[in-house]
């Protein structure tokens, strides 16, 4: 029986081998299926390759190549493969193939499945193949998984801890987040079977079919719509580690979304969304930083915000959006300006979140004058110095739901300083 390292490098392989066929296999999708093995019952074949079906195969115009490539890569072998549960016979039992095994009976055996399927035998090597070296060699294997653990490892790392090499790493990986905002409730109606509301227009002109008798009555629901993005990011020189990436992070969402609006401050506001759009992202990397003036310069977040306040927020913030403010809170303006802005900010957007990179380090504490000011506004504080914390900030944005959070707001008269109960 093989040990759980065999079958993992024989899992990372198959997953190349299936790449290599034309399938977009990930290694995260090997690694899901490598866990999937352990709630099923692994002596059944069909179990086995329906678990590996659902990990690794997204599309179903693949199945069929999937299927050839798993009967030629998991050929029976009994030898090696684990006790088959009442009822099953041997050759139902899917092998776990030992790299280091000798020669003996197992090879024996192996020579008459390679004889017997000796044309397929050619077609997996045409698939695995690589220049001069075979994907069954153990080094390759073990690159394989030293490479998943370098993508777990960079997914905890510090964007400021960031080599040039891992920041490419980290930008494709950043590409493959998917981006959903929750939805808003239309005024509009639109036509459902299962709808809440009569159609009577619908319902008339139906009826003309049945002699004016309503025999079948339409209906409508509520029309939900995509909420608007907004991102205010500071590219002030306290963010100078961070801005960069954070510049590809909101590139990322600009694409893959639909309502995107995006600003960037240092001293002053400048609106980038045109930068962004339709774009690679090198070239609008480039065009950023020539058109933003004041790229890694002072900070004033309340006078930013107020330009946004005064010039933008009718324009962009309408039919509920959500606010993202990403700032580390370093603030040389007043922080009474500050206040005044953010509690306006709040009450015209429908979720507030400030995003602050110093934040994953478990010594930060919210001291700077600016996150003072701010944080009694904000309605959820979160990390973004890493691509766990870009993963969760996904995953929250998509659980928006119509119900806003709770809000202690401070009036905005000048001089009050506690919050209102």
């Amino acid at each position: 029986m093989a040990t759980p390292e065999t079958f993992v490098n024989r899992a990372i392989r198959f997953g190349r081998a299936l790449r290599r066929a034309g399938i977009n296999t990930t290694s995260g999708q090997v690694m899901d299926f490598v866990r999937a093995v352990e709630h099923i019952d692994i002596g059944r074949r069909s179990e086995f390759r329906e678990a590996a079906r659902a990990c690794l195969v997204t599309h179903r115009d693949d199945l069929e190549v999937f299927d050839k490539i798993f009967d030629l890569y998991w050929r029976a072998k009994p030898d090696f493969t684990a006790e088959a549960p009442d009822g099953v016979p041997p050759d139902d039992a899917i092998p776990f193939e030992d790299e280091e095994e000798g020669e003996g009976e197992g090879e024996e055996q192996q020579d008459g499945a390679e004889r017997e399927g000796a044309e397929g035998r050619r077609r997996l090597e045409m698939v695995e193949s690589t220049d001069e070296a075979a994907d069954l060699d153990d080094s390759d294997s073990e690159s394989d998984v030293f490479s998943y653990s370098a993508a777990e490892i960079l997914r905890e790392k510090d964007f400021a801890d960031l080599t040039e090499e891992e920041l490419a790493q980290t930008r494709r990986l950043m590409e493959q987040l998917q981006w959903r905002l929750g939805k808003r409730r239309s005024r509009r109606k639109v036509a459902s079977p299962k709808g809440r509301f009569i159609d009577p227009r619908r319902t008339m002109r139906r009826s003309l079919q049945t002699a004016g008798v309503p025999l079948r009555i339409s209906r409508r629901q509520v029309k939900l719509k995509p909420r608007q993005l907004v991102v205010i990011c500071d590219v002030s020189g306290s963010m100078d580690r961070y801005s960069r990436i954070l510049l590809q992070f909101i590139y990322a969402i600009e694409n893959g979304m639909a309502r995107v609006e995006a600003f960037v401050f240092g001293t002053r506001l400048t609106r980038v969304t045109r930068l962004l759009r339709h774009r690679s992202i090198d070239e609008a990397m480039e065009r950023v930083a020539r058109e933003v003036q004041d790229w890694s310069g002072g900070t004033r977040i309340g006078q930013s915000l107020q330009t946004f306040n005064q010039e933008w927020a009718r324009r962009v913030l309408r039919n509920g959006a959500v606010v993202l403010i990403i700032s580390d809170g370093w603030d040389r303006g007043d922080p009474e300006v500050l206040r005044q802005e953010i509690a306006k900010l709040q009450r015209s957007s429908y979720r507030l979140i400030w995003l602050n990179p110093l934040l994953g380090s478990p010594r930060y504490e919210p001291l700077t004058r600016g996150m003072q000011a701010a944080l009694p506004y904000v309605d959820d504080f979160m990390p973004v110095h890493n691509l766990a914390s870009l993963e969760a900030l996904a995953k929250h944005l998509s659980s928006i739901d119509d119900h806003r959070p709770e809000r202690r707001q401070q009036p905005l008269m000048s001089g009050a300083s506690s919050p209102a109960a």
